[in-house]
């Protein structure tokens, strides 16, 4: 796991060392094992390559970036992941390939000299980099398939930026950026975070996960890009066996899948929360390592037993043998950490779990754990959340199969899900005419556009609406916030669910095999059960990382929140928010009683989490 960093410009610039330099050192926390730089000039071009490294496969100095190959031609600098390293390394031995080091760095390599942009078909893993040709005068970046690892980029008419976060181009840059209004509208009103490629820093954009962006060093007068997907998961499901073998294969993939990721030359550990999905991968770990392993078990706990997780971690505590590490923080201490945090994630966080996740991540550094496994996208992919229910019944409806519908409601509602949807959630949902009114807390530049994305059912299929969120709506956001608070603290995530072979085989799957007999993850739950007690692998109300947010704001966090709402805020300058109309928003919040209402937690949160992101990108943005 690294860093990456890179600037290419068409204007002689004698700043470029130092700009380099600015850039290497602003991304230090993603690799501090090791840092190496390229400068060039190719014909009217300067070119600038950094890497900042975190060593995780090949300890030695064999996995040094920039890597150049052996012909001088190419030049990589590389940060992820490809879990199959060693399956394609035999491979390309067997086409004549010839290696000097043992790391998965030099594997991308060879491979990208092999068979060129073909071989991100054949990664397994999760990478983002950039690949100079000297000789055709080109630089590929690439992003894997779900966007596990970012990649950023800023291009005017002579030169273009590139970086593994937002923060490393402002460094490189040194220019201010205007905020984007429609990033910050979909924030503000549909609580949206990366649902488009364009960023809150106006100009600055992610490379699409499964996409390529090439650079045409070549053209004459300003640089040119263009940018193509190189991959897109399957939209049909083409298992014929029966259900025994479905669960079986099912079973097995996610077994090797855990396999895979469990390669490393460095500590691993997993992120347990006490429901299926992460219970599950620890116990495929234990599987493949062995009853001996020296398994760790990172956990959230919370005080208040509404929130609290303990019992069910515990019990797979117990179930495994195995240290887990509890970690509890306080309402004070997550509001005066939210700066610190902000700043690590580039953008405004869109909920108190990142403050979790990043000291989860801190007690793992502490403990010398480098490497984490995590259980991200299981939810996408088996219809684990409770709206894709509401989609279903939906859709059921839409599709006047009102038997079907009457049945999985019926179901639904004996086993107790239907009673722990949250409406206030919910609503964001419905059609627009569907909707409460609310406090509208806009500024003028929010309300001279319509920003907002259909965010429902639509017109689609539930395949539609998960591949949305794959894509879009949830994914993004949820590998964003993995990234950057396990890489604040120069740890490695790792995401068994986000196997492609996983999602090709589990996302296509009819809509019965996942919503079925009152259970969320049916078969999932069927292909696991042989490794968890039952109390875990068939519980239903799971809550994640969850802290009682609503409480902290309304109550331990009043009077911190009132003081910012009514001192000089950098949002209402900017004429993105109203201040009065958000104060008033927020005293109606706090005199909802617990469950009433239609105010959400995140109307009141993200306006604060958007001051707070502003006055720590302050010097970087335009704001009047």
């Amino acid at each position: 796991m690294c860093g990456i960093a890179g600037i290419v410009t068409r204007i002689k610039d004698d700043q470029l060392p130092a700009r380099m330099e600015k850039m290497k050192a602003v991304m230090h926390h993603r690799g501090p094992d090791d840092e190496g730089q390229w400068l060039g000039r190719l014909h009217a071009t300067d070119v600038g390559l950094a890497h900042t490294r975190l060593s995780i496969i090949d300890l030695t100095a064999g996995g040094h970036q920039p890597m150049i190959s052996a012909c001088g031609r190419y030049v990589l600098i590389y940060n992820g992941e490809i879990y199959n390293f060693k399956e394609l390394r035999r491979e390309l031995e067997q086409h004549g390939a010839h290696f000097v080091s043992q790391c998965d760095t030099e594997v991308v390599q060879q491979a990208l000299m092999l068979w060129g942009e073909k071989a991100f078909s054949k990664f397994n893993g999760m990478w983002a980099l950039a690949w100079l040709d000297r000789q055709k005068m080109s630089l590929l970046l690439s992003r894997d398939r779900f966007g596990v690892k970012p990649l950023y980029y800023y291009h005017d008419t002579n030169r273009f930026y590139f970086a593994s976060e937002i923060k490393t181009i402002l460094a490189g840059n040194g220019r201010k950026f205007v905020i984007n209004d429609i990033v910050v509208g979909r924030y503000l009103q549909q609580s949206l975070l990366d649902a488009q490629p364009e960023t809150f820093f106006q100009g600055i954009e992610a490379v699409p996960a499964g996409h390529n962006l090439l650079l045409n060093l070549e053209s004459v007068g300003s640089l040119t890009s263009s940018i193509e997907p190189y991959w897109k998961v399957k939209a049909e499901d083409n298992f014929s066996g029966s259900v025994e073998q479905r669960i079986e294969f099912i079973r097995d993939l996610f077994l090797d899948s855990v396999r895979l990721r469990l390669r490393s030359d460095v500590p691993v550990g997993v992120l347990l929360s006490g429901g299926v999905d992460s219970s599950s991968i620890a116990s495929a770990m234990q599987s493949v390592l062995g009853k001996s392993a020296d398994l760790h078990m990172l956990s959230v706990v919370s005080e208040d037993p509404r929130y609290n997780e303990g019992p069910f971690i515990d019990r797979m505590t117990e179930h495994l043998g195995c240290k887990t590490h509890k970690v509890n923080f306080s309402p004070q201490e997550a509001f005066q950490i939210l700066e610190t945090v902000t700043w690590a994630n580039d953008e405004p966080i869109g909920t108190l779990a990142n403050i979790a996740r990043y000291l989860l991540m801190q007690r793992a550094r502490e403990l010398g754990i480098t490497v984490i496994l995590s259980g991200q996208g299981a939810d996408e992919l088996l219809c684990g959340y409770h709206k894709y229910l509401g989609f279903y019944l939906q859709y059921l409806f839409k599709q006047w199969n009102w038997l079907k519908a009457m049945k999985v409601l019926h179901d639904f509602q004996r086993s107790g899900i239907i009673s722990q949807f949250d409406l206030r959630d919910a609503q964001r949902y419905l059609p627009k005419l569907l909707r409460p009114q609310q406090i509208d807390i806009r500024g003028s530049r929010l309300k001279e556009a319509d920003v907002l994305l259909e965010v429902g059912l639509g017109q689609g299929s539930i395949l539609d609406r998960q591949m949305a969120d794959l894509y879009r709506y949830s994914i993004p956001v949820l590998v964003h916030y993995e990234d950057r608070m396990s890489m604040a603290h120069s740890r490695e995530i790792r995401l068994p669910f986000l196997d492609y072979r996983v999602v090709d085989s589990l996302l296509p799957m009819p809509v019965k095999w996942k919503l079925r007999d009152g259970w969320t993850k049916w078969i999932f739950r069927k292909a696991i059960e042989l490794y968890l007690p039952p109390e875990i692998v068939w519980r239903r109300d799971k809550q994640g990382f969850s802290t009682p947010e609503p409480e902290w704001v309304k109550h331990h966090l009043h009077s911190s929140i009132t003081k910012m709402l009514e001192g000089d805020l950098l949002i209402a300058r900017s004429k993105l928010v109203e201040q009065k109309p958000l104060r008033q928003r927020f005293q109606a919040y706090c005199q909802q009683l617990p469950g009433k209402g239609t105010i959400w937690f995140n109307d009141i949160f993200n306006p604060i989490a958007l001051e707070i992101w502003a006055r720590t990108f302050e010097s970087n943005l335009c704001l009047d």
